[in-house]
């Protein structure tokens, strides 16, 4: 095979890209990348009016993009928007499923679970005042969110021989963190299913790997990391700085390089990979 040229191993434009969770932070900031460099970028998410605003920006910057409202909860809604994207572009090349996020009802105000806490019951929750319709919300949403989507949009990918699926893990998949434990175990499903599905489309040509962001505000964990009323870290947001070594949160832009690599051909013969993204949170043990 003949050697290629930096600018060949790293080439994406004219990519088909689909993008769910378009209309968020992390993943509005992946399609306005892509969408300024050259790749054909549909928007989906469940708020029309962020998808709107994601691919206007992208339009305006010159390059080409489409908004789609959809959820990714409901195969219907899927299927209707692979039409319209595949009417638009006539293709898919890259899947990126972005939708998920965490809900206050599946999370613990309690770090530690004492026995205090029985003796003297308060407004503090543990484990076991976890509200069951909150927790299968999130893993609804985070799991089945990104198992759906593959479905619809990699089918096409499937028949023409060839695409890229990149998930978006978390590193809570590798060290559950205290408060979420069901966003902890539905990323870590996400990350066992990008290796299972990586395994299953090998033979049609489909590469299938994740990105495991670290800490990066977002609307889904604000509340946990921002204190509303003063705007500085929360105790938790403080614990989480001075754990990363790089000591800050990450941008959204720093996504963008693992993402790039992954959806080009300097990856080809990457599958089934976790990719951390987290300023060094992991490799710290506090100590």
């Amino acid at each position: 095979m003949a050697a290629k040229s930096i600018s060949e191993l790293f080439n994406v434009k004219d990519q088909v890209v689909v993008v769910t969770g378009g209309g968020g932070v992390l993943c509005g900031a992946m399609a306005e990348c892509l969408g300024r460099n050259g790749v054909k970028v549909a928007v989906l998410d469940l708020r029309d009016d962020a998808a709107q605003t994601v691919a206007g920006q992208v339009t305006a910057a010159g390059g080409e993009a489409i908004a789609v409202a959809c959820n990714v909860l409901e195969r219907d809604s899927l299927e209707a928007a692979r039409r319209t994207v595949l009417d638009a572009f006539g293709r898919i090349d890259t899947l990126i499923n972005g939708a998920g996020g965490n809900n206050p009802k599946a999370t613990c105000s309690m770090e530690w679970l004492t026995p205090e806490r029985f003796a003297t019951p308060g407004e503090d929750t543990s484990f076991f005042d976890l509200d069951p319709s909150g927790v299968s919300f999130v893993f609804a949403l985070n799991f089945v969110g990104t198992l759906l989507p593959s479905q619809v949009f990699g089918e096409p990918m499937a028949a023409a021989g060839a695409g890229t699926i990149v998930n978006v893990s978390s590193m809570n998949a590798f060290t559950p963190l205290t408060k979420i434990a069901a966003y902890s175990a539905a990323k870590a499903a996400v990350s066992n299913f990008t290796q299972w599905l990586a395994v299953h489309l090998a033979p049609v040509g489909i590469r299938v790997n994740a990105l495991a962001p670290g800490f990066f505000l977002t609307d889904q964990n604000r509340f946990l990391l921002v204190d509303k009323a003063t705007g500085q870290a929360t105790a938790r947001g403080q614990k989480i700085i001075d754990h990363t070594p790089m000591g800050r949160y990450g941008q959204p832009e720093e996504l963008l390089g693992a993402l790039l690599w992954l959806m080009s051909p300097a990856a080809s013969f990457v599958t089934g990979t976790v990719v951390p993204i987290d300023g060094g949170f992991a490799a710290y043990s506090g100590v």
